[in-house]
């Protein structure tokens, strides 16, 4: 682990600024009026800079009487985000047949649904909406790999609610229609 020496206050100060994820574990932030120490890319108002002081590891924080953040949880391995994302991506993994709005999603996670979005891009690159189709897709090009489900069977089974909205989504993303794939699968097994 890095030492906070190898960090002057100005550039720890200006990690906290921009919320910079890389150095999540490097540092951590104390605020001395709140008594509270978080992670440098904690999302949490900033404090007065004359308020701040930074530790090395959470237990010398934790020794000069500071608590972990509620929002941050810095003594979790991962950050609230990533185990946010992975819910989410287990919630569609599961539910991908269905017709899922993004409400649904959001419910389930306790989130706004625009808070979601934005977390889960922020973290992912990609919506929602956009790794449920990846996800959608992945089961397809299995079961036309691995059944002889017609492909209209197959848009359905995976929960695409309109053909024409499956072959465009499977071209996109397998560079190949549906029956292409299925017939270099089938190439490549022989």
């Amino acid at each position: 682990m890095v030492e906070k020496a190898h960090f002057s206050f100005e550039e720890m100060w200006e990690k906290v600024l921009n919320c910079d994820r890389k150095y999540d574990g490097l540092f951590y932030t104390a605020v001395k009026t709140t008594k509270i120490y978080c992670r440098p890319s904690c999302r949490s108002r900033k404090p007065k800079k004359i308020n701040v002081e930074f530790y090395s590891t959470m237990t010398e924080a934790e020794a000069k009487g500071y608590r972990a953040c509620k929002r941050c949880r810095p003594e979790t391995e991962h950050s609230p985000y990533e185990e946010l994302t992975r819910n989410v991506v287990a919630y569609l993994s599961v539910n991908y047949k269905e017709s899922i709005k993004l409400q649904e999603v959001a419910d389930h996670v306790g989130l706004s649904p625009t808070y979601l979005e934005r977390v889960f891009k922020q973290e992912t690159s990609e919506t929602p909406r956009s790794c449920l189709e990846k996800i959608r897709i992945d089961k397809a090009a299995h079961l036309l790999t691995c059944t002889s489900l017609s492909n209209l069977e197959i848009c359905f089974e995976t929960g695409f609610q309109s053909p024409s909205n499956f072959y465009k989504i499977f071209r996109k993303l397998k560079n190949h229609s549906p029956s292409e794939f299925r017939k270099s699968s089938e190439a490549i097994l022989l």
